[in-house]
């Protein structure tokens, strides 16, 4: 008798689990949500476009699973295929394109110099940088090439100064106002809290007025060829992503806040209103400012110099969902 009330309690628990089973692989098929892994490079306010279309839920709207994944080795994961879509500089990824991988843009959030060069309170002119201890995210990095750019205006170059790989906006706002190093550059209104710190704004690369790409959702031609109506999927979540920034601002400080670490509501309007003004509805990546930083590289990487700044993008998706007239709609 025993024997039996336990057999058909292990046949009742053995018709649950398999019951379990069979829902979850029906709902996983049924959903269609792919698994990706998305890759971004910094805390600034510029990659908030990604924060927002995973806070709002735009990805899973568009049947994606997504992992978001913060790294200081944004372009190497997603080249080794660790990643399949990272958001990080046009600098950044140019480098590995010209040195054989296979990355491209297909939308840019930024498309010129935005960044302030914050100095200690001692150092009165671009000058006085000589023989200065210069932070850097890393060698390679976008505030590392934008500082080689501001060198070269004033006809300085890197043997002028000491750089020094020190991480991102936290770990320099930390070395700089703890005399570590004398300068670096910070993308606003990262700039804000440095001044709270007693640091000084040097130089304001806006006024340059020159066309530069900064921040953008980049993928390799491989994901571009093998998922493509996944990478459909993920480019439709970052324009959606970008309407929801510019009209729920609620949603748009909560992926901050989550991200950027922080509740003050300072701070986070800020970094809204910095990322709002940015962004443009079509996120197409520019091909000017390709040209500025495929310029910038020829003193350094051979490639550069016959390289095709059209072969760093790829807005053939873009473009399908602009044809549509899907992105013109979400503003009506």
């Amino acid at each position: 008798m025993y024997c039996g009330k336990s057999l058909y309690r292990t046949k009742s628990l053995l018709i649950v689990v398999i019951g379990i089973f069979l829902l979850c692989v029906f709902h996983e098929t049924a959903t269609g949500a792919d698994k990706i892994r998305v890759a971004f490079s910094a805390v600034a306010p510029t990659q908030g476009v990604l924060w927002v279309a995973d806070v709002g839920g735009l990805f899973n709207k568009n049947d994606l699973s997504a992992e978001i994944i913060y790294t200081r080795a944004a372009i190497e994961t997603l080249v080794a295929g660790e990643v399949d879509f990272a958001q990080m500089t046009g600098a950044l990824m140019s480098s590995a394109r010209l040195q054989g991988a296979d990355p491209v843009m297909i939308a840019g959030v930024q498309d010129t110099l935005e960044d302030r060069l914050i100095v200690r309170p001692n150092i009165k002119s671009i000058e006085e940088l000589k023989g200065k201890r210069i932070g850097v995210f890393r060698f390679g990095a976008a505030s590392h090439l934008r500082f080689l750019y501001v060198l070269a205006r004033y006809g300085l170059s890197d043997r002028d100064v000491t750089l020094l790989q020190v991480g991102d906006t936290p770990e320099r706002l930390i070395a700089l106002s703890g005399g570590s190093i004398d300068a670096t550059l910070l993308s606003p209104p990262d700039h804000f809290e440095a001044q709270r710190l007693g640091m000084k704004v040097l130089l304001n690369l806006r006024d340059f007025k020159v066309p530069f790409q900064g921040t953008g959702l980049v993928t390799t031609q491989r994901v571009l060829t093998r998922k493509r109506d996944v990478a459909r999927r993920v480019l439709k979540s970052y324009v959606e992503a970008i309407h929801l920034l510019k009209t729920n601002p609620d949603v748009s400080k909560k992926a901050f806040a989550k991200y950027r670490q922080t509740n003050d509501e300072k701070r986070l309007e800020d970094a809204y209103q910095t990322l709002r003004e940015i962004v443009k509805p079509k996120p197409y990546p520019s091909i000017d400012g390709f040209k500025t930083i495929i310029k910038d590289a020829s003193d350094r990487i051979p490639a550069a110099k016959t390289a095709n700044p059209k072969d760093f993008i790829d807005i053939s998706l873009l473009e399908e969902l602009d044809r549509s007239g899907y992105i013109d709609a979400l503003y009506k």
